[in-house]
């Protein structure tokens, strides 16, 4: 029989102490002092959701702004014709560009963690959904990432706002809050946007249970199985989490 590491020793006795749902308060708490690691861990949030990705009415898909910020230097490049040039490198596009800045792309520099086009550009970067596909960078309506106000869209991306999506087997949605070393009120509110934000779009065909769990756990750290009604409560109610 193998022998326990160290650290599987410790996150088993965890699990044993600990295995009851928890408010956001408490799991926050419990993660901060299970944190065992030396780098600066990412909270993230798990949803199973009680959805089938297969049908067309119960795809996930949208967008959170987190007030709290990701704790994250995000770099965004922009695609795009004429004045919204300018109106991209003024909100603080780290990368605009047009015919060239999409040749770059084909060539294989992807410097950059979002990418942004106006519609009427979305014809020259037909060609690059092989490279951009995979990495999840290709532009999508869905995102708001094609659209002709670019500016607003490049500060809401600097400023914490994400894309999410369920995975096609089990409806599973995860997604980083923020970092480890925020204080309590931050994560919280970021954490009530994403809740708010999931309940907002949930599908009209969906029967029976819509969120059947929610973990929040850490890079290398553990899951923490969250109390669902207590999430609820958060989310309707995050002005009252003090930031």
């Amino acid at each position: 029989m193998a022998t326990l590491t160290k650290r599987q020793e410790t996150l088993g006795k965890f699990y044993t102490e600990h295995n009851t749902a928890h408010t956001a308060e408490e799991a926050l708490k419990l993660l901060k002092a299970e944190k065992s690691v030396k780098f600066d861990p990412t909270v993230e949030v798990h949803f199973r959701l009680g959805v089938n990705p297969k049908l067309n009415d119960q795809q996930i898909r949208s967008t959170v702004q987190l007030p709290g910020g990701t704790g994250k230097t995000v770099r965004v490049a922009v695609v795009a014709k004429g004045e919204k040039v300018q109106e991209a490198k003024d909100a603080g596009a780290d990368i605009v560009g047009s015919d060239e800045l999409v040749a770059q792309i084909g060539e294989g520099m992807l410097d950059f963690d979002k990418l942004v086009a106006t519609p009427d550009a979305m014809a020259m970067l037909s060609k690059m959904g092989k490279i951009l596909g995979p990495k999840g960078l290709m532009p999508n309506p869905k995102d708001g990432t094609v659209t002709f106000d670019v500016g607003k869209t490049v500060k809401d991306l600097k400023a914490g706002k994400v894309s999410f999506r369920a995975e096609k087997d089990g409806g599973v949605v995860q997604m980083a809050i923020g970092k480890l070393s925020f204080d309590d009120s931050r994560l919280l509110q970021n954490l009530a946007a994403v809740v708010d934000q999931i309940q907002k779009i949930k599908p009209p065909s969906v029967k029976g249970a819509y969120m059947k769990t929610v973990y929040l756990s850490t890079t290398m750290g553990p899951s923490i199985r969250m109390d669902i009604s207590a999430l609820q409560d958060l989310a309707k109610a995050p002005a009252a989490v003090k930031v």
